[in-house]
């Protein structure tokens, strides 16, 4: 027997919980799919943006999101060999969020599943894994999943949602044609002990041949380690010991704590791909999210971008779903909508991977020999300039905004 919804949204994360809401509230009956049986997973992106938490404002969850325990960093900088500077303020940002947000991601997914709980038209489906899709000659019509318990089902829909990742299997299914940019890097993640009195908010670590980020969450630094593209496996081979080494090596005051790393299973690898899907949709599916643009980790901007992805996806759809006129032409919309702000924030990406990261893994003489980048230089002379960074990485270019229907007065969200 073949289930149906109105839309069914495949993936748990930022992007499709907040599409879902907003359809939801927007009378449209949805469904979550989500793989995992929680939202438990570390070393996801944790950063909520300026223009998210304007959002969340907007969608009456500002009290409720206050609750939830969070650091609030206003400012982002690095250590190069010639000393720390200030990249990024964003007390000169506009609007009433001057910082960003650093919140367990399980956290922010949990109360916007607790938000969408009071909707009736929303539905939310853990241990859930879609496996295929249902198709009617060129048209998507649905979605085949897999539950926990093994057994397996159909659930038809007019409208399937892609929010699942830069892995995306249903856009894979989908055949929807891929322009790859390539990175010079991918990220070792792990956890380090981190001192009441230590570095706030997030502080990047950049030398030859090595770069770390350090993010403050508290009792501990969300730590990410730069490696080459594809080296994961040697430098697994050279043991625990030596990876202790370059930490130390790079930040030497976490010499006292670097023996957290019990083994290298307590580091993880993120695979870093840059791309970006050139057409977002077929018949009766659409792509959002790192599903649509996979972002490089650089500025933390891949959430922002999801977010704002699915507001504009369910402006635009709401009403043609609701009176059974969604096309093609519709969903091509959000493309158009959203093509600018992910293009401009890749190609930024991209300069700043090939002009900056590359070099400095690569050890190029003069990556980072006393000398600092132009960038750099340049905000060091004109501080006012560190508001550009800022702007693009806590707000982004054209953030979106709830629309009318999804608008609701500030309220306290009871927590599941």
């Amino acid at each position: 027997m073949v289930e149906r919804t109105g839309v069914v949204v495949v993936g748990g994360g930022p992007a499709g919980m907040v599409c879902a809401l907003l359809l939801a509230r927007a009378g449209v009956e949805v469904t979550v799919l989500e793989k995992h049986g929680d939202f438990l997973r570390d070393f996801r992106g944790d950063t909520v943006h300026a223009s998210t938490l304007t959002l969340l404002d907007e969608l009456g969850l500002g009290p409720s999101f206050a609750e939830v325990p969070h650091q609030l960093v206003e400012r982002v900088q690095v250590m190069l060999d010639s000393g720390l500077q200030t990249m990024g303020d964003l007390s000169r940002i506009p609007g009433p969020h001057k910082h960003i947000a650093f919140v367990p991601q399980w956290d922010f997914l949990d109360l916007l599943a607790d938000a969408g709980r009071r909707e009736p038209a929303f539905t939310l489906r853990m241990d859930t894994e879609v496996v295929g899709l249902l198709r009617d000659g060129d048209r998507v019509t649905g979605v085949r999943y897999r539950a926990a318990d093994g057994g397996t089902g159909e659930l038809a829909a007019d409208l399937v949602v892609a929010a699942d990742g830069r892995h995306s299997l249903v856009r894979d299914q989908a055949g929807l044609p891929v322009r790859a940019f390539g990175a010079p890097m991918d990220v070792w993640w792990f956890r380090l002990p981190r001192n009441p009195d230590e570095l706030n908010g997030a502080t990047g670590r950049f030398s030859r041949g090595n770069a770390l980020v350090l993010i403050n969450r508290g009792d501990y630094f969300q730590t990410a380690y730069l490696i080459r593209k594809g080296t994961d496996r040697v430098l697994r081979q050279e043991g625990v010991e030596a990876f202790r080494e370059r930490v130390v090596a790079l930040v030497p005051w976490l010499a006292d704590r670097v023996g957290a790393i019990g083994s290298l299973d307590d580091v993880k690898l993120l695979d870093v791909k840059l791309d970006r899907l050139r057409r977002w949709h077929a018949d009766g599916l659409l792509c959002i999210g790192d599903a649509a643009h996979a972002m490089s980790p650089i500025g933390g901007v891949g959430i922002n971008l999801a977010v704002q992805d699915a507001v504009a996806a369910a402006r635009i759809v709401a009403a043609p779903l609701r009176r059974g006129e969604l096309t093609p032409r519709v969903l091509a919309r959000v493309r158009r909508r959203r093509w600018l702000p992910t293009a401009v924030t890749q190609a930024i990406q991209r300069r700043i991977q090939d002009r900056f990261l590359k070099p400095t893994l690569e050890g190029v003489p003069g990556a980072d020999a006393g000398k600092p980048p132009r960038p750099v230089r340049l905000m060091r002379r004109f501080p006012a300039l560190q508001v550009v960074p800022a702007y693009l990485a806590g707000v982004g270019l054209l953030p979106e905004h709830a629309p009318g229907f999804a608008r609701r007065a500030p309220e306290r969200i009871e927590r599941s």
